[in-house]
């Protein structure tokens, strides 16, 4: 079995209190909290845990029904997908206000998603208030809960109420273990559907030239040279358009979950725009999360060549994210159908190093020899000793070394010990974790 994380979003109208909630409940200032309405406008989502259950909580911007105005419309956009992608909505009200309108409107359309849903009251900061939380109950939701998000107030209890909701949610997914499964991630409009398309050798997706056509993340199973695949295309990681105040970017907790399902994750870059920030972020987030890496560049045949232009345009992605050069980097056209199946070859070659264990023997010989060729820096003039090493993990693959003075090995000597070791053991697009033990 695998375990999808839940999704638990909170929505309301503007100004009730949620990012504040989203911050205490996360421990992280990732969202902006400001007296003015409507500051969080985008999604923002963090996976967090609560007495034992991790889930992904988002934050949306204010829900405003029936404005006509741009970014209200956008906000309402937002606050609509995050209550359909969640299991759990949490509704924050205020209870020095009372039900609004918007409120009702909110409760409506939560209703028709048949979700769980539980309002929280917030701005309850003492005991007088919690009789005047009371009417809420009006709403027809059975489960209100009088809150502080500024001062904590209650929250414990209803994060209770949330994760014991998770029980009824059907989250748990078969999973065959012989099944490689790859997501497609990447910005709007760098061929992520089209790449699909070209692979399965039908249409089965809405492409067009607007950037985030595809709504949906749509796992597809497919065979290969006698190898099964599960392919996740997601809806893309979304950059919005520029507001006044410049919202920061984050990835979609639908991106976030196709990375956490997958094996092995495909970046797909617009040859065209060439590497950004958000390829860098994605890529970062793949790594962290420990998971396989291969990055398709899409779009080649429209770029015009000379003689070293793919070796070029490869040392410019390195140069611009140094870790890249122990990932593949393939070449594509999804148009033209160049190339797209050495994504998939790749893919499994990957899935193949993930799985790897090296001997303990080899791992000391190869020990011996790197101590050999460079010793470590002894600063304050303590000599470190690298005594001997094992490999403890795999899926990422995870080598603990034992020394007498763990904290001291400088960040350099780490990437040399690296560096070595997929010299002598490979391990091409996998994430290593190194890590430095007390003997």
């Amino acid at each position: 079995m695998d375990m999808r994380l839940p999704v638990v979003a909170i929505v309301g109208r503007p100004n009730v209190g949620k990012s504040t909630l989203f911050n205490r409940i996360v421990g992280k200032r990732l969202s902006i909290v400001h007296e003015q309405e409507g500051v969080t406008r985008d999604r923002v989502a963090i996976e967090t845990d609560w007495s034992g259950y991790s889930f992904f909580l988002v934050d949306t911007g204010g829900y405003i029904p029936q404005s006509e105005d741009l970014i209200d419309r956008e906000v309402r956009k937002q606050a609509v997908t995050a209550i359909d992608e969640a299991d759990v909505i949490l509704l924050m009200v205020d209870t020095m206000v009372g039900i609004t309108w918007e409120d009702e409107e909110i409760v409506k359309r939560a209703r028709r998603s048949k979700k769980p849903l539980i309002i929280l009251a917030n701005k309850t900061d003492n005991n007088m208030l919690e009789n005047q939380s009371n009417v809420f109950y009006k709403l027809g939701v059975k489960d209100v809960f009088a809150i502080s998000a500024l001062n904590g107030r209650s929250i414990g209890d209803a994060l209770d109420k949330v994760v014991s909701t998770f029980d009824e949610i059907a989250i748990e997914e078969k999973v065959d273990e012989n099944v490689i499964r790859f997501a497609i991630v990447g910005m709007p409009n760098s061929g992520k559907s089209s790449l699909t398309n070209a692979l399965l050798g039908t249409d089965r997706q809405i492409v067009t030239d607007i950037p985030g056509t595809t709504r949906d993340s749509i796992n597809t199973s497919f065979k290969y040279y006698d190898q099964s695949y599960e392919m996740i295309d997601t809806a893309g990681l979304r950059r919005k358009a520029k507001v006044n105040d410049s919202i920061e970017y984050y990835s979609s907790v639908r991106t976030q979950q196709a990375i956490k399902s997958s094996h092995v994750v495909i970046v797909l870059i617009d040859a065209e725009k060439g590497f950004v920030s958000h390829d860098a972020r994605v890529m970062e987030e793949v790594l962290k999360a420990g998971k396989g890496l291969v990055v398709g560049v899409n779009k080649w045949d429209l770029i015009s060549k000379k003689t070293n232009t793919m070796r070029d345009f490869k040392q410019g992605l390195v140069d611009d994210m140094f870790e890249l050069r122990h990932y593949p980097i393939q070449f594509i056209s999804t148009l033209e159908r160049r190339r797209i199946f050495k994504l998939v070859e790749l893919v499994k070659q990957i899935r193949e190093e993930q799985s790897k264990r090296i001997q303990t023997r080899q791992l000391n010989l190869f020990l011996e020899d790197v101590v050999a060729r460079l010793q470590p820096p002894s600063p304050q003039g303590k000599e470190i000793k690298l005594n001997y090493c094992s490999q403890v993990a795999v899926e990422p693959p995870v080598i603990v070394i034992f020394t007498n003075h763990p904290d001291l090995i400088k960040t350099s000597y780490k990437r040399y010990i690296e560096n070595r070791f997929r010299e002598m053991f490979g391990f091409e697009g996998v994430p290593i974790r190194i890590a430095f033990r007390k003997k």
